[in-house]
């Protein structure tokens, strides 16, 4: 399940949608996206040698 199904799922069955709601779907997208990296990593992305999935995360989608 993708984070934006999740909140749409909650939203369908509650009717609304609460802060820990979306609190758990921005964990379950970063998840994602740290998934993402490392299956692209694994089958030869060019990324720089070191860079981590977390560090890939924050510097492209965090913003300050």
């Amino acid at each position: 399940m993708t984070a934006v199904e999740y909140l749409l799922e909650k939203w369908a069955i509650q009717g609304t949608l609460h802060s820990s709601d979306i609190a758990q779907s921005i964990e379950m997208e970063k998840e994602q996206i740290e998934m993402a990296f490392f299956k692209g990593k694994t089958f030869g992305m060019n990324l720089p040698d070191g860079l981590t999935a977390e560090q890939y995360y924050n510097e492209t989608f965090k913003s300050e």
